[in-house]
């Protein structure tokens, strides 16, 4: 098992990795910026995302929180560019329990085991 360390790496399309790597793999602390301004920037293991992150859209949408297997899973907080957001628990990639809220910070909604309830 090789020792983890820090790399710079550029893809041939244009994707740029900065961060730490192991077995061929980004693995621990570091940022994966996509040609199109996507970028991750957190923990991963074996190539995914895992633990605490931060995923930004191109257009400016933004997720903080909880991975797990590359997906948001876990507690997380999703803010749309206009300003809307939803807070609360994540599982596989969906929201599950929390509350979506207006640009004003008023309650939309909420979500309980996946199900949207206005």
């Amino acid at each position: 098992m090789s020792k983890k360390k820090d790399v710079i790496f550029t893809s041939p399309r244009g994707g740029k990795y900065e961060g730490e790597h192991k077995d061929g793999k980004r693995h621990g602390q570091g940022k994966l910026t996509y040609p199109d301004g996507r970028k991750f920037v957190g923990e991963w293991k074996d190539g995914e995302p895992i633990g605490q992150g931060t995923y930004t859209w191109s257009n400016g949408d933004k997720y903080v929180g909880e991975f797990k297997d590359g997906k948001k899973h876990g507690q997380g907080t999703y803010i749309k560019t206009e300003g809307r957001k939803y807070v609360g628990e994540w599982k596989d990639g969906e929201r599950w329990n929390g509350t979506l809220y207006d640009k004003e910070g008023k309650i939309i909604g909420k979500f309980m085991n996946g199900w949207f309830d206005q």
